[in-house]
């Protein structure tokens, strides 16, 4: 079973992935493409030409985990463009609106880390 837990590391792959290829060839991605190693635990995300299906490639120590969803209608809604960049990392949050087909830049969510001054709680100020 895959967790998805705030501390992982996902890398947003933007350009389209060739979707016959399986783990193998996924991975060859995230090494070439990507420059990154696919060993690491990182959670890889691919999207298909069409925009609508989704990869997620996962080493959890033992193996590779490959998941897809397709969308039975329409295509998904958000994807970022190419800007002299190969990847986007996403937040556990931002994954989850992601596979809900919403646009997890334009979602309302509040700042992962706040520090807060050790007298503040005292007085009551931010």
């Amino acid at each position: 079973m895959i967790q998805v837990t705030p501390h992982m590391r996902i890398m947003l792959a933007i350009e389209p992935a060739d979707f016959r290829k399986g783990i193998d060839g996924l991975a060859g991605i995230c090494k070439q493409t990507l420059r990154t190693d696919p060993f690491d635990g990182t959670m890889f995300i691919f999207r298909n030409r069409k925009g609508t299906s989704v990869k997620i490639l996962l080493y959890d120590g033992q193996g590779f985990w490959l998941c897809q969803k397709r969308l039975s209608k329409g295509c998904f809604s958000w994807w970022p463009d190419k800007i002299d960049q190969e990847s986007k990392l996403l937040a556990a949050h931002e994954l989850q609106l992601l596979l809900w087909n919403g646009n997890p830049c334009a979602s309302p969510a509040g700042e992962m880390w706040k520090k807060i001054e050790p007298t503040s709680y005292l007085t009551g100020d931010t």
